[in-house]
């Protein structure tokens, strides 16, 4: 039942978000725990072989803590709106909290709360993020004695990708593109803001990296920020804060899932993430935690990178560790499970809802009716897979038809009929090759 707004509901809504707006904007989780260059180049100066020392910025949670405080005593409860405030409160005051133990266990502690670790259950579900690795970890090993040959995939330089994605965005964006740059220095391959998107100079990409970015960081990351900076009557929906980061990156993995750009690595590479964390809660140091990376990739470079994910901001001997990246394979859980049900309930009105800026898919109610009080606006920008739905549609009526049919008799009976079959020799190797895989890729 949607909840009647006077003029003074609107103004205190209105007030409330504007002060967890300001509240949001010293909590920038990555860019205060991110590690300067030097401390790779001293990692490998000393042979892989001692913990990276890291200096981060003290930070005061008192001026946040003070906006939420305000912010709270308009916060009445009752109502699905004065709910999603006071989440978005609870979400920025965790953030505080956590940014002043950076470098303790105490950043543990708020990180798993705000994120979660591998071990907890999931909101209403008994699997937990580790359960969800380990069973996309099966299905690989499953896969792996399928006779494909693997091609080595084209690499293309930082300027080339850039250039492959200033036209998309351009296209998608109009005026409101954000600016592609090519800088020296970045702590990831590629990073994502509302304004620009940035690329390692140094980092090499392949087509599929270069399409991954299109539609993860931009369609997205740039694009629900854009949607979010338009809401001048809930500008927190402009801030992308811990409360909001599993659905968001649910959507980003889902989009690449839904445009085709994901690949069997990048699975593979979320749930090494939850497996690190889960080594790295346990006990496991920096050093551990690098030579699991390496043994997966044989890439130094790459180990370093994944194993910095899981240390920045925490402890590098172990036991407190950054939980972030357990959010990927819970988030894409969750947004697959929603759209599912939105399209099973004729509600794609809730699927344009998702856009609207940055927010959590519990938000929904309340921004639903927000939106028919016309203080939340309707997203300008949204994905192609979205905007034209037809392929969408398509995959969720098959998704929802196999899994209604019993399956295993007719697996059993194929399985039988394949061991009768020769197996034919596949072309050489070659880029041309439609059953060529890549291999991992940085990133």
């Amino acid at each position: 039942m949607a909840t009647f707004l006077d003029a003074s509901d609107r103004d205190r809504i209105t007030a409330v978000a504007t002060l967890l707006h300001r509240a949001a904007r010293p909590v920038k989780i990555l860019r205060a725990i991110a590690w300067p260059d030097q401390v790779k180049a001293d990692f490998f100066a000393q042979g892989a072989s001692a913990l990276p020392q890291v200096e981060y910025p003290a930070f005061d949670p008192q001026p946040v803590l003070d906006l939420v405080h305000a912010a709270r005593r308009d916060i009445f409860g009752g109502t699905a709106i004065d709910t999603w405030l006071e989440r978005q409160a609870s979400a920025l005051e965790t953030g505080a909290r956590m940014l002043a133990g950076i470098g303790t266990a105490v950043f543990f502690e708020h990180s798993r709360r705000a994120y979660g670790e591998p071990t907890t259950p999931m909101r209403f579900d008994t699997e937990t993020p580790l359960d969800l690795a380990r069973q996309i970890q099966t299905v690989i090993q499953q896969l792996d004695h399928i006779n494909l040959d693997i091609a080595p995939p084209e690499f293309h330089a930082a300027e080339v990708v850039a250039r492959q994605i200033e036209t998309a965005v351009g296209q998608h964006f109009g005026d409101s593109a954000p600016e592609i740059q090519v800088v020296e220095t970045l702590s990831a391959n590629a990073l994502a803001s509302a304004s620009r998107i940035r690329l390692r100079q140094a980092a090499r990409f392949t087509d599929r990296d270069a399409a991954q970015l299109i539609h993860h960081e931009a369609y997205i990351h740039v694009g629900t920020a854009l949607n979010g900076q338009a809401q001048t009557a809930l500008p927190i929906l402009a801030a992308g804060h811990p409360g909001t980061t599993r659905t968001q990156e649910g959507l980003a993995v889902f989009a690449e899932i839904i445009s085709g750009t994901i690949e069997l690595n990048r699975f593979q590479r979320l749930a090494d993430r939850v497996f690190a964390i889960q080594m790295a809660v346990e006990g496991a140091d920096f050093l551990q935690v690098y030579q699991y990376f390496l043994e997966r990739t044989d890439q130094p470079d790459q180990a370093f990178e994944s194993a910095r994910r899981v240390f920045r901001g925490g402890v590098m001997t172990g036991g407190a560790p950054f939980t972030k990246d357990v959010v990927y394979l819970y988030g894409l859980l969750q947004v697959s499970t929603a759209i599912r049900a939105m399209f099973s309930a004729g509600r794609a009105d809730c699927l344009l809802l998702l856009f609207c800026g940055k927010l959590d898919i519990y938000d929904l109610p309340a921004l639903a009716e927000l939106t028919a009080a016309g203080l939340c606006e309707l997203p300008r920008f949204v994905p192609p897979w979205v905007s034209d739905p037809r392929y969408l549609l398509a995959l969720l009526t098959y998704s929802t038809f196999m899994n209604q049919i019993e399956s295993e008799r007719a697996l059993a009976t194929v399985k039988k009929l394949l061991e009768h079959t020769p197996i034919v020799e596949l072309p050489a190797r070659s880029n041309g090759n439609p059953w060529a895989v890549s291999p991992p890729s940085q990133g």
